[in-house]
């Protein structure tokens, strides 16, 4: 992938190019500035900042004011990925009209690119709808994290030949409908080959195997800020938690036997200025 601004079109370049794409989520100006500096294809302002940002205990929670505020952050310092805003749950559940809406605030208020929501054949209009409005869509099927409750819990999708039928279909629904690229979430991976195969878009894996037309990983499962829950398919690259609580323990005990801040922190005044303002406190 280029170095310049990664387009719609890059990304559906890359299926025909045969370029994996590279994909990650960021939720804020630091996270996007690494982002960025990496040279990831693709970032997503996901709505998984309810778990790993604010400490929800899922997705449900997130608004799209949380939304807004998370993707105005990154946009600020994420140049050349194509910035992708999460739809939040309820934001385009109910009605057409306000899903349009909705993905409209994202990208003219948050300043995205293009927008994601989760859905298969039953949120194909809704898709076709926020597309003729002027608006690029990444899909999302699978493993459904604001739905999941619906589908037992965080666990793998498709194992059987129904349920994974199910899935195909929802890839070509969406497809049919619009979408420029497609997430695939924790499928077998064979079902995750034949999906990506059986649709002209890229489809973006994560826990669906090598043979899919890129991945996804949340930020701080890729760099081991966030231990709380660690899915079978993320590989962390680091441990950077383990960094930090060490230097904010050292940073403890410094401060506490006084051997923080030191001389070469510390300003300095000029030894005349100091007497004078002794014997101005003394007056």
């Amino acid at each position: 992938m280029s170095t310049e601004k990664v387009t719609v079109l890059d990304v559906q370049n890359a299926k025909v190019e045969r370029k994996k794409l590279v994909m990650v989520t960021a939720y804020d100006y630091p996270s996007g500035v690494l982002a960025d500096k990496a040279g990831i294809d693709i970032v997503l302002v996901g709505d998984s900042l309810g778990m790993v940002v604010l400490g929800m205990e899922g997705t449900v929670e997130v608004t799209m004011e949380h939304m807004i505020h998370h993707i105005k952050a990154v946009v600020r310092g994420c140049k050349g990925p194509l910035i992708v805003g999460d739809m939040p749950f309820m934001s385009y559940n109910i009605d057409i009209g306000e899903a349009i809406y909705n993905a409209g605030r994202l990208v003219k208020e948050g300043g995205c690119e293009v927008i994601k929501l989760e859905g298969g054949v039953d949120f194909a209009p809704t898709i076709e709808a926020i597309v003729k409005a002027g608006i690029p869509v990444m899909g999302h099927i699978g493993l459904t994290p604001q739905t999941a409750s619906a589908l037992g819990g965080f666990k793998i999708q498709g194992r059987d030949a129904a349920a994974a039928k199910q899935i195909m279909d929802d890839a070509r629904a969406i497809e049919d409908a619009g979408v420029f690229s497609i997430i695939l979430e924790a499928v077998p991976a064979p079902l995750g080959k034949l999906i990506s195969e059986a649709v002209a878009v890229p489809v973006i894996g994560i826990g669906a195997g090598p043979d899919v037309d890129g991945q996804v990983l949340v930020y701080h499962d890729v760099v081991g800020l966030y231990d709380r829950f660690v899915p079978k398919f993320v590989k962390q690259y680091a441990k950077i938690s383990a960094l930090i609580l060490d230097a904010l323990r050292e940073y403890k005990k410094e401060v506490q036997e006084v051997s923080f801040p030191g001389p070469e922190h510390s300003f300095k005044m000029p030894d005349e200025a100091l007497e004078q303002l002794k014997n101005l406190i003394k007056d």
